[in-house]
C-alpha cells in the first residue's frame, strides 16, 4: 500500500497494549501514530509511562518511545488523529462497552481485545481463518450506531484458541460433545512472575469467568447471521464443558480435549483435516497470517510450551497426542500463544482481514 493506515492504541501501557506496540513495529500496512491510556499516564512520553514495567522481550520501538500519551477519555482528540484503533483498555465491562461505542461513533473502527462486546448481537467475534463471513454483520451494527464507517469488531478469548481451531477443522466429522481442560499462562492475567511471585511452583484451579467463555464462545464463532434479527445466532453443537487452570507458565495456553463425533473418522483423516485447514488469511497472504495455521506433531511429548509456543511467530496452533479414547472417540493436546494469536496478534490479523474486506480504510 502507498501509505500506511494511522493506528491508535487505547490502553497502550498495559501488557496487551505493549504487545500491540511490539507486534506493529515495521508492520507493512499499519503505523502506530497515537497512544492513549489513563489520565494518570496522559502527558508523559510512552517511554516514561512504561518505565520499569515494559514486559516485552524486545525493546520499546524507537518510533513509539517519544509519542505523548493522550487521555483515553479524550475520545474526539484521539479519534481525530487515527484511521482506526486497537482497544486494550483495562476498565469495567460497562465502561469498556461505553468507551468503545463512543469511539466507533466518531467514525473510527475499533478492533478490540476485550470481552465486553463479545456477546453484543451485531458485533462480530472473529478468528479470521474460521468465520471471516461474520464481518457481514457490520452493516447492521452501523445502522444501529448511525455510522458510515465506524464499528466494533472483537477477537475471542485466548483460552479457546488451543482447541477451537482443531474442532473447526473437524466440522465435517460432526463433533457433538467436547470436554476440555485448559492450562493457562499467567500473562493471560496480564501478569509476570515479578508481579505474581506466588504463582511460582503453583497451580490455581480457578480463573474467574473463564469456563463460561471457553464453553460458549466457540459456539458463537460457529454461529450464523440472522438477517431478520440482525444478529449472530450461536450454533447449538457441539456441547462443550471445560475446566480452566492457571499454571506457572509465562506464555502459552495448553488444552487437553476429548471429543465425540457423529461420523467415524480415522486418525489419518483427522490429521489431514488439521494440516490442510486454512482460510482467507493464508489465501490472501495477510501480513500476520501463519503460513501453516495448524501443525500436527507426531512426537509423544509434543507440543511443549518451551519448544512450540512460538510456532509461526506465535500465530500458529500446535496439536499433538491425537489418540483414541476409551470413553470419548478421540483425545488430543493443543497449544496456542495466548498473547500473540490469543490477544494482540489475533486482533492485528482481524484488522488485516477487515482492511482486505474494505471495512477499514483511510479517513
Amino acid at each position: 500500500m502507498d501509505e500506511k493506515l494511522k493506528v491508535g492504541i487505547i490502553g497502550a501501557t498495559g501488557m496487551v497494549g505493549q504487545r500491540y506496540i511490539s507486534l506493529l513495529e515495521n508492520h507493512p500496512w499499519f503505523e502506530v501514530t497515537t497512544v492513549a491510556a489513563s489520565p494518570h499516564s496522559a502527558g508523559k512520553t510512552y517511554e516514561e509511562a512504561v518505565n520499569g514495567r515494559w514486559r516485552m522481550d524486545t525493546p520499546i520501538p524507537e518510533a513509539v518511545k517519544n509519542l505523548t500519551i493522550l487521555d483515553v477519555n479524550d475520545i474526539d482528540k484521539v479519534a481525530s488523529q487515527v484511521d482506526f484503533v486497537f482497544s486494550a483498555v483495562n476498565m469495567s465491562k460497562d465502561a469498556i462497552k461505553k468507551i468503545e461505542t463512543e469511539y466507533a461513533q466518531t467514525e473510527t473502527p475499533v478492533v478490540s481485545n476485550n470481552s465486553a462486546h463479545r456477546w453484543t448481537p451485531d458485533v462480530p467475534m472473529v478468528v479470521p481463518e474460521i468465520n471471516p463471513d461474520h464481518t457481514d454483520i457490520i452493516k447492521y451494527q452501523r445502522e444501529r450506531l448511525g455510522t458510515k464507517r465506524g464499528f466494533i469488531a472483537v477477537k475471542p478469548n485466548c483460552s479457546i484458541q488451543s482447541y477451537t481451531p482443531a474442532l473447526s477443522a473437524w466440522q465435517q466429522f460432526e463433533p457433538y460433545e467436547v470436554v476440555a481442560t485448559t492450562y493457562q499462562a499467567i500473562s493471560g492475567a496480564g501478569k509476570t512472575f515479578e508481579d505474581w511471585p506466588e504463582m511460582k511452583g503453583n497451580i490455581i484451579p480457578y480463573i474467574s469467568g473463564e469456563e463460561e467463555k471457553s464453553e460458549k464462545e466457540p459456539l458463537r464463532i460457529w454461529g450464523s447471521i440472522d438477517p431478520e434479527k440482525k444478529a449472530i445466532v450461536p450454533a447449538t453443537t457441539p456441547v462443550i464443558t471445560t475446566q480452566c487452570v492457571r499454571v506457572p507458565i509465562l506464555y502459552g495456553h495448553t488444552a487437553a480435549a476429548f471429543v465425540k463425533f457423529r461420523q467415524n473418522p480415522t486418525k489419518q483423516e483427522l490429521i489431514d483435516a488439521l494440516t490442510s485447514y486454512h482460510g482467507i488469511p493464508q489465501e490472501q497472504n495477510l501480513p500476520s497470517a501463519p503460513k501453516q495455521f495448524i501443525q500436527y506433531m507426531t512426537e509423544d511429548d509434543r507440543p511443549q510450551v518451551q519448544l512450540d509456543v512460538n510456532f509461526e511467530n506465535g500465530m500458529g496452533i500446535s496439536i499433538g497426542r491425537l489418540r483414541e479414547d476409551t470413553v470419548y472417540d478421540w483425545k488430543f493436546i493443543g497449544l496456542s500463544h495466548n498473547t500473540a494469536r490469543g490477544a494482540a496478534g489475533g486482533a492485528i490479523l482481524l484488522a488485516e482481514l477487515l482492511k482486505a474486506q474494505d471495512y477499514i480504510a483511510k479517513k
